[in-house]
């Protein structure tokens, strides 16, 4: 059998995670340091590999019933190799150190066990309840597989530049950043869009690191609320009218 599709082989590589292709992620699993993936993520594998439901704590429940925000995984464990892909978005492997990252759990597809991750609401420059987005914090050592709908920007952020990104475009930032939600509108107005621009809530990124948006400002397809919601009317992210603009962290 000949055809072109087997330029698409598998690629060798000594690197635990490897992208395979820009949609698809490869880990190899070598008995110990399992990973946890999103559940149903995994489109094929080789050699002795299980998987498990991973199992929530009861701080990770209730944050995840008071919010909508969380991770719905599977454990990976095993030895052999891992294929994993999601509705064939964009995946880029990010090295977490010790500042920590921020992300939207929706654009997790993988993420090393070593890892710790709480739910946390970002301030509102309005002391208005609904008007905040919660957002994940993954701190510890390790390395994240995050998703996006095409190919990202990186953006830097420094004390004499910082950065605005609309809140359905943003997929994460790095912890050191200080955060505000905002509306460039009158405070009576902040629950319609901006005239008839179609803008909406925006994050403000301030001091020194890193802000990453994708070109799109909808979920993937199996979370995405079009014309339903606070949320899809305004512009506020996926959890945004859920927001208590509280700063809160739920543990």
């Amino acid at each position: 059998m000949q055809s072109p599709i087997f330029a698409h082989s598998e690629q060798q590589t000594q690197e635990r995670y490897a992208v395979q292709n820009p949609q698809m992620l490869r880990v190899t699993l070598e008995g110990h340091d399992d990973i946890l993936a999103r559940k149903g993520a995994m489109v094929a594998y080789q050699g002795l590999v299980e998987f498990d439901g991973e199992i929530q704590t009861s701080g990770q429940r209730r944050a995840r019933a008071n919010t909508g925000e969380g991770l719905d995984l599977m454990r990976c464990h095993g030895q052999g190799t891992v294929y994993l892909a999601n509705l064939a978005q964009y995946i880029h492997v990010v090295e977490v150190e010790q500042d920590g990252l921020t992300v939207d759990s929706s654009y997790v597809l993988a993420l090393d066990s070593s890892l710790s991750h709480q739910v946390v609401a970002v301030d509102s420059q309005y002391g208005i309840s609904g008007s905040g987005k919660y957002q994940l914090n993954i701190t510890g050592r390790g390395k994240v597989a995050l998703m996006t709908s095409g190919q990202p920007l990186m953006l830097q952020v420094t004390p004499d530049r910082y950065v605005n990104a609309d809140a359905d475009a943003i997929v994460a930032w790095s912890n050191g950043l200080r955060v505000q939600m905002q509306a460039q509108t009158h405070s009576s107005g902040v629950w319609r869009r901006r005239g008839n621009t179609g803008e909406g809530w925006e994050l403000s990124f301030m001091g020194q690191g890193y802000a990453l948006v994708q070109p799109s400002e909808l979920l993937p397809p199996q979370n995405a609320v079009i014309g339903q919601g606070l949320g899809a009317q305004y512009g506020m992210g996926q959890q945004g009218a859920r927001g208590q603009n509280q700063g809160n962290v739920w543990s």
